[in-house]
């Protein structure tokens, strides 16, 4: 008699149960969906502020090394900064402050203050009721696909190798982000070694295949692993995520490094973001 509490998960079960919180976590107040306005506000903070494109107030930078942007508005404006109602200014201090402000606009629409690599600041804006989340439909995906589960070799990399990596809107300019190991894996009689930058304790893989653009998101798709203490890495691209620029235009991606352009297709992982008629939302 087979101990159904102990018997290991259907790869499938886990797999639907795993899209299943994806297309949760997309639509959530600040999910990927949610993202409606990305402005960057920069210049003099001494000229006259600047307004951000579907909220009030007038927004400016602050000087030099100081982390975030300076509000100007009234209480009819009815922005609250950090649970007080903005009559006059307010500094909204960025995601790079060890105490990030929160900045409410409406019931739905909130707000949070990014920083670049450069130290300029920009106001992100989210609504929990967009048009885009109204419209959302699903995430297309491919059925679970055993071939694409692979066990790879983490070699790490003493100091880590700074790579860079093209971004959307970048039009060109490549960031450093530091490389801690290569992954190298053969598959088919082809050798592969992949770049996968920190993503918290995560590595991200940012990768394209033969699909992308034909049946999958055009920019590519990301894969988050972890190494395991005996230098092996499984990369299941049955996970494969969309970025988040495929949810929303207000992100900016990184692109997939030559090296992890696979010239075969992998067909696993999410495709594509389809709206309630299966079409594809934007």
């Amino acid at each position: 008699m087979t101990d159904t509490a102990t018997a290991p998960a259907d790869p499938r079960d886990v797999l639907a149960r795993y899209r299943q919180r994806r297309e949760q976590a997309v639509t959530a107040p600040k999910g990927s969906l949610a993202l409606v306005n990305t402005q960057w506000i920069t210049g003099d903070p001494d000229a006259p502020a600047q307004p951000i494109w579907g909220i009030p107030g007038l927004w400016s930078p602050l000087p030099d090394g100081q982390s975030g942007l300076k509000v100007t508005a009234t209480p009819e404006d009815d922005i609250v900064v950090d649970g007080q109602l903005v009559d006059g200014e307010a500094i909204v201090r960025g995601k790079d402050d060890a105490a990030p402000s929160e900045v409410v606009f409406s019931p739905t629409v909130t707000g949070f203050v990014i920083a670049s690599d450069e130290g300029d600041y920009a106001l992100r804006v989210w609504d929990s009721h967009s048009e885009v989340i109204q419209r959302f439909g699903s995430i297309d995906a491919f059925d679970f696909n055993p071939e694409w589960i692979i066990n790879a070799t983490f070699t790490p990399i003493e100091g880590g190798k700074a790579v860079g990596f093209e971004h959307l809107k970048d039009e060109g300019k490549t960031r450093d982000l530091v490389i801690p190991g290569e992954i190298t894996f053969a598959k088919d009689g082809v050798d592969y070694s992949l770049a996968a930058f920190k993503a918290g304790r995560a590595l991200q893989l940012v990768f394209s295949d033969s699909t992308s653009g034909v049946s999958t998101y055009s920019v590519g798709r990301f894969l988050f692993v972890a190494p395991n203490p005996d230098g092996t890495v499984t990369l299941d691209f049955n996970l494969a995520v969309l970025p988040p620029c495929a949810f929303s235009y207000n992100f900016n991606c990184p692109l997939p490094p030559a090296q992890n352009r696979f010239g075969v297709p992998i067909e696993a992982g999410e495709k594509n973001v389809l709206d309630k008629a299966g079409q594809l939302l934007h």
